[in-house]
């Protein structure tokens, strides 16, 4: 079998579409790479789209973290505390043993004439359920981030907008939101990085692969049982991962170059990153 037919056999399999059985013996270093790409799907989408929703309700969190109202600004700091404080792969077994909890049947809503039955059996499923606790995640670490640069806005700024006539809704969108980014950009920005990093998690967190369409760590583990030699399959794993790191520093770079334009470029702030051991 040539490569290119691998790449259209196993090129989607992740998805359901292609070969549903997996090479077993005479195994290829284009089936790993093929197959190993392909689980990567579903860490960028596991990635995107908790990035993307946790971005709005980090931005929230944060607003009401730094809310005067005391009824707003304690549950925002606990729920910060408590998904920071808290390992990722405890949440993962915590939200799956309570999904679980919930019935199978659905969950029933008596709206008067009729009762309106909510199917629960999906959100146990990795591609729900660890998309949610992933998205919970990265919002409680992004909101810390957004309230320290949302506390380090400079006073006179605001002054300045107080001095302009503006006031709420027009003041958080023309100055304290776009300066708020720009701040807290370059640490988002490795918060994004550390999330698609975490997406492997979900190949050890108790979540289940829906048809045996796991991500790319689960491949990567496949092959490396299959062959008895885990120095192929993990740095493949590994290449794809650091791959996407430059594409997310990329993208966030450009998104930080747009950010600080009005800016002198000895006066922009800079994308740096900086690994941490524990997540």
């Amino acid at each position: 079998m040539s490569c290119w037919q691998t790449i259209q056999d196993y090129g989607l399999r992740s998805l359901g579409i292609g070969e549903r059985l997996l090479p077993r013996s005479d195994i290829t270093l284009c089936e790993q790479f093929t197959l190993i790409g392909s689980g990567m799907i579903w860490n960028v989408y596991f990635g995107v789209l908790a990035l993307s929703a946790g971005f709005f309700f980090a931005v929230a969190l944060a607003l009401g973290k730094a809310s005067a109202r005391v009824w707003v600004r304690k549950p925002c700091e606990w729920f910060i505390f408590v998904l920071r404080g808290s390992p990722l792969f405890i949440q993962f077994f915590l939200a799956y043993e309570t999904l679980t909890l919930l019935p199978r049947a659905g969950l029933e809503l008596p709206l008067g004439f009729f009762t309106l039955t909510i199917e629960t059996s999906w959100v146990t499923r990795a591609w729900a359920g660890a998309l949610l606790v992933l998205f919970l995640n990265t919002s409680a670490y992004s909101a810390e981030i957004f309230h320290g640069a949302l506390k380090s806005i400079p006073k006179g700024e605001t002054e300045a907008a107080d001095a302009y006539g503006m006031a709420g809704w027009t003041k958080f969108r023309r100055i304290t939101f776009p300066t708020m980014l720009r701040l807290g950009w370059p640490g988002y920005t490795n918060e994004a990085i550390f999330l698609f990093h975490a997406t492997a998690l979900v190949f050890f967190s108790s979540f289940p692969a829906w048809r045996q369409q796991g991500d790319a760590l689960y491949y990567a583990s496949y092959f490396a049982d299959r062959t008895f030699n885990p120095f192929i399959p993990y740095p493949i794993f590994a290449g794809y991962f650091i791959l996407l790191t430059l594409i997310v520093i990329l993208i966030f770079g450009h998104i930080n170059r747009r950010l600080n334009r009005h800016l002198a470029p000895t006066a922009r702030s800079k994308l740096t990153f900086k690994p941490q051991m524990v997540r």
